[in-house]
């Protein structure tokens, strides 16, 4: 799997945990090592609705959102920071619509110019694992240019790097609980195969999931620590089978072998259970439970209607499945299943999401991250006494990447805040002592020419309140007015949330108005926002953006004949979109991996896409029954509407939109006349690869949008 599309693009993103299997087990879920409170950074949650612990320099990555986002675990570098994994609208919190706020005071311009080389010397940190003696933390970082695993003391100190990839990026999953051996995961080339590796303790690497077709990933220790399991498609691509390995041998048994629909995701500490999760769309989904002794499977989370089911963890004890559900309410809450008696009773509900909950090795902790309003914040529970543990001295900012060690006495995390990105932390529960353990902002760089977003909100053609982030420059006034962008994240099914984006702070360093958009379909604002978008791309959620883009124009700061719409993944192909199906609306448009046609698209599906074929059809379309309305929404078959400069920035491995696509597409627009900026990246795939490829798709766009929107007319 892929490192997720690359903070400054992506900006925090909670994604498609619905579309992940095992997402919630990600390194180390509680099983024996420690405790892996969600994907990796910034993980993207749907389905079962994201990324994925939020990386902090690409905020939350949360998991893969349909065809095109990041897969579960894998950080894709830094625009991945905005993206976090795919109405009638019945409730959305009662917030009031927003400007920006009143009276925020700001300095009046950038007291010094950053080059692009200082905002990319920003380092991108993902993952946490204690080691056996619970000295010191496993991570990834990007301090290499590529993502490398480290080790550091839990009492801060200089890193020692453990692998040395120049290319592909390394993603650190775990220390062995009984000695210094890691587990890793690396892929080639971003063409999204991801193979488990074991570091030796002489340092040597050997590939525990060899082959070419195939992907593999973590899913957790046994509460022992004797043995850890891997989920892999080896066997059928289409299908994902779980494995045991042996923790010195490396020997492995086959525990389930998938069938395709029914998808693991948790596995009880006693080896008696494993809780499958069952999509029907993208918006309904159940959990079952299958019972290794006789091999049947039970059938947990019946019900009416369209509801999200998600398996979030055993525990301990394996006397109970805790499970995320939104059924009979528009946000997800948590609920505990007795094994024993079937009984079922509510453990936690809030007014937004519950992205998941772990428990720590032997119940003394329970651990619950909420997507709070385009922020993740982190809720810790003791057990025993029945109650919340504050957190005294945790900074402000989005909470990820949670790990607790196996005595229980110490956390791991991330916090990523708007101006300062994404550092690892370790907190000790006896002593209250929290020591940070990275730093990634770059040395020349000062946070007070940075910007702090603004939660906004604003009405939709249809009077749906929208909510968008705004990032002001400095700079901008009403009598410097500014160019603008309207961002629109991946997905479909991410969300746009507040945390460090590189990406942002360049361009609104050089005079930029963002704004961020959670259009309709997006995650976090409840069932009835999220399911909006259903059957209804390039339509009313493209109709959202379009209405951003007036809520800009309204902006006393900004110059509303100057706004473009820049986006990636999914929301290259809302970039797309919008210039062919409303040409007249955005100055221009900066697609970055995008789809341009959803019918061969939704054809081609990939084997391990298989078992969302049907879920996939009814957020979309089906190619078989609806191809006119799949060609209608697709913009390369309409290209010739579009009007306006084009940068279109592409992966030559890009394993989910072929460059063969895209090069029809830019051909297409090319024949009307239009300034068409190609850019395709010959070592990437769906996203970055390296911080080097960050920093010249950036210097890129930066260079289009001041020859063709700064100037514009």
């Amino acid at each position: 799997m892929p490192p997720p599309l690359r903070s400054a693009f992506q900006h925090r993103s909670s994604g498609d945990w619905r579309l992940c299997a095992g997402a919630n087990l990600a390194p180390d879920a509680g099983n024996g090592q420690g405790c892996a409170l969600s994907p990796p950074p910034g993980a993207v949650q749907r389905l079962p609705s994201g990324n994925s612990s939020p990386a902090p320099n690409h905020a939350t990555v949360s998991c893969t959102p349909l065809l095109h986002h990041p897969t579960c675990g894998t950080p894709m570098t830094s625009w991945s920071t905005l993206t976090r994994a795919l109405v009638a609208i019945v409730v959305l919190p009662s917030l009031a619509l927003s400007a920006p706020r009143a009276g925020t005071t700001r300095p009046t311009g950038p007291a010094k110019r950053y080059t692009v080389e200082q905002f990319m010397e920003t380092t991108s940190v993902l993952g946490a694992s204690f080691s056996s003696d619970e000295q010191r933390v496993l991570y990834s970082s990007t301090e290499t240019g590529v993502f490398n695993v480290f080790s550091v003391p839990v009492t801060g100190g200089k890193p020692t790097q453990l692998t040395r990839s120049t290319q592909d990026a390394s993603i650190a999953v775990a220390y062995f609980p009984t000695d210094d051996r890691v587990l890793f995961t690396r892929d080639s080339g971003g063409n999204e195969l991801a193979h488990l590796y074991v570091r030796t303790l002489d340092g040597q690497e050997k590939d525990l999931t060899p082959g070419d077709e195939h992907r593999a990933s973590f899913f957790g220790w046994s509460q022992d620590g004797a043995a850890f399991y891997v989920l892999t498609n080896e066997r059928d691509t289409r299908f994902q089978d779980l494995y045991r390995y042996d923790a010195k041998t490396y020997a492995r048994t086959l525990l389930y072998a998938g069938d395709g629909e029914h998808v693991p995701g948790a596995l009880s500490p006693d080896e008696k259970w494993l809780a499958l999760e069952k999509s029907r769309t993208l918006s309904d989904s159940d959990v079952y439970l299958y019972e290794f002794a006789t091999q049947q499977r039970r059938h947990v989370t019946a019900h009416e209607g369209s509801a999200s089911w998600k398996a979030a963890t055993f525990d301990p004890a394996s006397s109970a499945l805790y499970l995320l559900t939104n059924e009979g309410s528009e946000f997800i809450r948590v609920e505990r299943h007795v094994l024993a008696t079937g009984k079922r009773e509510l453990v936690e509900q809030l007014n937004w999401d519950v992205l998941s909950t772990v428990f720590s090795r032997r119940g003394t902790w329970r651990i619950t991250r909420v997507n709070e309003d385009g922020r993740t914040t982190l809720r810790v529970h003791d057990v025993k006494a029945g109650r919340r543990v504050p957190l005294p001295g945790i900074p402000e900012g989005a909470l990820s990447g949670v790990r607790l060690s196996r005595g229980e006495k110490r956390m791991a995390f991330h916090v990523d805040g708007d101006r300062s990105p994404g550092n690892l932390y370790v907190y000790d529960f006896e002593t209250k002592k929290l020591t940070r353990l990275t730093d990634t902002l770059g040395r020349t760089l000062d946070t007070q020419h940075l910007v702090e977003s603004e939660r906004v909100r604003f009405k939709s053609f249809d009077g749906l309140e929208i909510p968008a982030l705004l990032y002001k420059p400095h700079q901008a006034t009403a009598k410097r007015r500014a160019p603008a962008i309207v961002f629109v994240h991946g997905g479909p099914g991410g969300q746009s949330s507040k945390g460090y984006s590189s990406f942002f702070q360049f361009l609104v360093h050089h005079g930029y108005v963002v704004l961020a958009v959670n259009n309709r379909g997006s995650e976090g604002y409840g069932k009835s926002f999220f399911a909006a978008d259903d059957q209804q791309h390039g339509k009313a959620p493209l109709q959202d953006c379009v209405e951003a883009k007036k809520y800009l124009s309204a902006l006393p700061y900004v110059d509303g004949a100057r706004v473009g719409i820049l986006g990636p993944s999914y929301g290259g192909y809302m970039v797309l979109a919008a210039l062919a199906f409303h040409p007249d609306v955005f100055a221009v448009g900066v697609d970055a991996f995008g789809i341009s046609d959803w019918l061969s698209a939704l054809r081609e599906l990939p084997p391990h896409k298989e078992a969302l074929r049907e879920a996939l059809y009814q957020e979309l379309g089906n190619p078989q029954t609806q191809e006119a309305m799949l060609r209608e929404i697709s913009p390369l078959f309409h290209a010739e509407k579009i009007r306006r400069p084009l940068l279109v920035i592409q992966g030559a491995n890009d394993p989910r939109v072929p460059k063969a696509k895209t090069d029809a597409l830019v051909e297409a627009v090319r024949k009307n006349g239009v300034p068409v900026d190609y850019f395709v990246l010959p070592n990437d795939g769906h996203g970055f690869s390296s911080t080097k490829s960050e920093a010249e798709t950036s210097v890129r766009i930066l260079s289009f949008l001041d020859q063709y929107l700064r100037r514009s007319p």
